[in-house]
């Protein structure tokens, strides 16, 4: 499984992607598989797991003074997946398949010249670097989309199986409700955690942000100006104290400026069976539904404080319900069962 080169697969996580990477490989764990894991170092999921190396990458001095030399992040990453794509290469029969659960474009351009299949999971709308690795790339390998919005805003591009992302209902319990509403999720400007706490207090509801403060000079110009009585910022936390923490709340606010792949807080959220408050944008559409919650349509800040109430009406084991059917963990690792086996026997053949 290839995930993230600079974000270690460990609580508290970085973002949703670490997140489903963390519970993919668990669940694969768990029902007998094999799993080596390519993340960033100091990575922990919490069973013996076969580690692929991050290599690294020291520009020479002569590197150094090219006045047109990448940021040194930017080489760090492309050194990473180089190396691992030339090492994977060579892997002969080590390997049955590839999972590239990361975003980086090498994985996907170097897929030709693997002795094994690779399935990608689409995690993101479309992006220059991807769409360029698929063309090079000829679409080859197997795709996947993690909803039908992002099958259909890839289908230019190649074509993709949806599989919905999935939560683990043991890690997100059920949890008693109320009175307040939560926000989940990194601390960034495409996040828009502030408009949440606008629309929370036109509610009239307390409001409890919780998350990784990734973009400071954002949250200092809009978070910390809003946080007092009614606003409060619980910091970064582990996912158990997280999962407490919207299972006792009323509703989850969900508030993207972009075209949300998934929405794996909602999912999360609703396992805890608290209904969800979400802008209609991308997959959000197709994961917050009439009897888990309620949409908005994006920025739109009044029409959001509606749908806090409307959703503060849901029955909560309803929610948490479809939830563990629709959006469960085990729903997801079948479908990708499913595919893995097509996909091996189809290279095979």
């Amino acid at each position: 499984m290839i995930a993230s080169s600079r974000f270690p697969i460990r609580e508290p996580f970085a973002g949703g992607l670490e997140a489903h990477t963390y519970s993919f490989a668990r669940e694969l764990h768990r029902r007998g598989h094999r799993v080596s894991v390519f993340a960033a170092p100091g990575s922990d999921l919490g069973f013996p797991v076969g580690e692929l190396d991050v290599s690294a990458y020291r520009p020479s001095e002569a590197a150094r003074r090219d006045v047109a030399a990448p940021p040194a992040r930017w080489m760090e990453e492309h050194h990473a997946y180089l190396s691992l794509m030339m090492r994977l290469s060579d892997a002969g029969d080590e390997f049955d398949l590839i999972v590239n659960n990361s975003l980086h474009h090498l994985p996907i351009a170097m897929t030709q010249i693997l002795p094994m299949p690779v399935v990608t999971t689409l995690h993101t709308p479309p992006v220059p670097w991807l769409e360029s690795a698929i063309d090079v790339a000829g679409g080859a390998g197997t795709f996947v989309a993690v909803s039908r919005a992002m099958t259909r805003a890839w289908s230019h591009a190649v074509s993709a199986t949806t599989i919905l992302n999935g939560v683990d209902p043991d890690r997100w319990r059920p949890g008693p409700g109320g009175e307040g509403a939560v926000w989940s999720g990194r601390l960034v400007p495409e996040k828009a955690p502030h408009q949440a706490i606008d629309a929370a207090l036109l509610s009239g509801r307390e409001l409890t942000l919780a998350g990784p403060v990734l973009d400071q000079q954002y949250f200092d110009r809009e978070i910390r100006p809003r946080l007092g009585p009614r606003v409060s910022y619980a910091g970064h936390l582990p996912q158990e104290q997280l999962g407490e923490l919207v299972g006792s709340s009323a509703v989850a606010v969900v508030t993207p400026q972009w075209d949300e792949p998934y929405g794996l807080v909602a999912a999360e959220a609703m396992a805890c069976g608290t209904p969800v408050a979400a802008y209609a944008r991308g997959g959000l559409s197709e994961i917050v539904t009439e009897p888990t919650g309620r949409l908005a349509a994006g920025a739109d800040v009044e029409a959001l404080a509606a749908a806090i109430e409307g959703a503060a009406t849901c029955d909560r084991d309803t929610v948490r319900r479809h939830a563990v059917e629709v959006h469960g963990l085990g729903r997801m690792a079948d479908q990708y069962e499913a595919l893995f086996r097509a996909t091996v026997t189809a290279r095979a053949a």
